[in-house]
C-alpha cells in the first residue's frame, strides 16, 4: 500500500469521526442527524434511551437496530394505549421519512435496554451503536440524567 493510500484512508477515518460527533450530544452521518440523546437512571434490570432522529435526505431511511455493551439486549420499542392499558411492542424498524424528524420520547417510541449489566447512574454515560438502513452505523454516547423539562 502506498503512502498516499494510507494517508487517504487516514483522512477518510478522521472525516467519519468528525461527522459522527458534532459536539453538544449531536451526531450526523449521511443524511441522518441525531440530537437530544439521553437515558434516565435505572432502578431495575431494564432501562430506556431517548433521542431525536432527523432525515435530511430526499429518500426514506430506517433505524434497523441498536446495541450497547451495557445491556444484554437492545430493541426499538413503541408504546401505545389499548383502551386504558399502555402496551409496549418491539419494532423491527423505525422508518425515518425523507425530510422529517422522529423523536423517541418517554411514553412513546424509545430504545429499550434489557438485562442491564449494572444500573444506569445519573451523571455517567454509555456507548450505543445505531444501525440505519442507508446511513450505516453511528456510534453515540448516551448521557444518563433525569428527564429534561
Amino acid at each position: 500500500m502506498s503512502l498516499l493510500n494510507i494517508i487517504s484512508k487516514f483522512v477518510a477515518v478522521l472525516a467519519v469521526v468528525a461527522l459522527a460527533s458534532c459536539g453538544d450530544g449531536a451526531y450526523a452521518q449521511g443524511d441522518i442527524a441525531i440530537s437530544g440523546v439521553w437515558a434516565r437512571p435505572s432502578v431495575a434490570k431494564n432501562g430506556a434511551a431517548y433521542l431525536t432522529l432527523t432525515n435530511k435526505g430526499s429518500g426514506a431511511d430506517a433505524l434497523l437496530s441498536a446495541s450497547s455493551p451495557v445491556a444484554g439486549k437492545v430493541e426499538i420499542h413503541d408504546m401505545e394505549m389499548d383502551g386504558t392499558i399502555m402496551r409496549m411492542r418491539k419494532l423491527d424498524r423505525l422508518v425515518l421519512p425523507a425530510g422529517e424528524t422522529v423523536a423517541a420520547v418517554p411514553g412513546g417510541t424509545h430504545i429499550m435496554l434489557m438485562g442491564l449489566n449494572a444500573p444506569l447512574v445519573e451523571g455517567t454515560a454509555f456507548q450505543m451503536r445505531l444501525t440505519f438502513e442507508k446511513a450505516g452505523e453511528i456510534e453515540i454516547s448516551v448521557p444518563v440524567r433525569q428527564a429534561p423539562e
